[in-house]
């Protein structure tokens, strides 16, 4: 079998990768729970190749990514569910209809996106979707039956307080500015100090959970993506960590040889340079 920029090949090697007998031992023990995980971690390696620019690594990267969708795919065909076809009409579908200023009548093109059109559309999606889960005997999606239950658990912590919060701010329970928020982000220190002065981990941990839950709110109200923003710094410890291993053996020493205050005057060098 050769490659190909066709999806049709892709789509062929994972069949051949899940036929039994023939097949690859450890693609044939997968299922959607096992996955899964290999899915979040690709899409987060998309991210990482946005970040650092290079596109490059990218295209790997959303072939890794795409790989995933077909994967899902194909086990949802062997159990009769779907297959990469639907998915593929699935999504173009949404996006043709989510889209009349784009993809609409002349009428459409010309009113251009209605305020709230965007919504009446995703409550007529949810409303045909519940009906064609009903009329296939399915029962309805398990979400809960609270205004926020809809909020996917999948999403990492950060991500999930920020769709919790603007949910619920689209119902009006929300700040109107940041300053309110760092108040409360003032307000959750001190009741963090407490919590760790008097010892107690499970109230620690729940002070610290409120704190970034604040914290979360704050970026919000900034328009400052949490996850962006807590990545960034991530990257930028690293650079500097990094300049102080360097720096360390320039000196003829290590991260092991060097004392704290040694790597404390090293850091704050590599902090004046960026």
């Amino acid at each position: 079998m050769k490659p190909s920029r066709d999806i049709s090949r892709l789509i062929e090697i994972m069949a051949a990768l899940r036929t039994p007998v023939t097949g690859c031992p450890w693609d044939l023990e997968q299922n959607f729970e096992t996955i899964a995980p290999y899915t979040l971690e690709e899409a987060y390696e998309v991210a990482d190749a946005i970040q650092r620019g290079d596109l490059e690594d990218l295209r790997d990267e959303l072939g890794d990514l795409l790989l995933q969708v077909v994967y899902h795919a194909r086990m949802a065909e062997e159990e009769a569910a779907f297959t990469f076809d639907d998915v593929v009409e699935a999504v173009t579908t949404k996006m043709i209809r989510r889209h009349p200023h784009v993809f609409g009548d002349e009428a459409a093109r010309s009113a251009g996106m209605a305020k709230g059109m965007w919504e009446k559309i995703k409550a007529e999606e949810k409303a045909e979707k519940r009906a064609r889960r009903s009329a296939k005997g399915l029962p309805p999606e398990d979400h809960g039956k609270g205004f926020l239950d809809g909020v996917p658990v999948a999403h990492t912590a950060l991500t999930r307080a920020l769709k919790l919060q603007e949910k619920a701010a689209k119902v009006g329970f929300d700040w109107g500015e940041a300053g309110p928020v760092l108040d409360k982000i003032e307000e959750e220190v001190g009741e963090l100090r407490a919590a760790i002065q008097d010892g107690s981990k499970t109230d620690t941990l729940d002070e610290l959970g409120d704190l970034f839950f604040a914290l979360v709110n704050l970026a919000r109200h900034l328009k400052i993506d949490p996850e962006n923003a807590l990545r960034g710094t991530n990257e930028k410890f690293r650079k500097r960590f990094h300049s102080v291993e360097d720096a360390l053996v320039q000196n003829g020493s290590s991260l092991e040889e060097a004392s704290l205050v040694e790597m404390e005057a090293l850091w704050q060098a590599a902090k004046s340079k960026a």
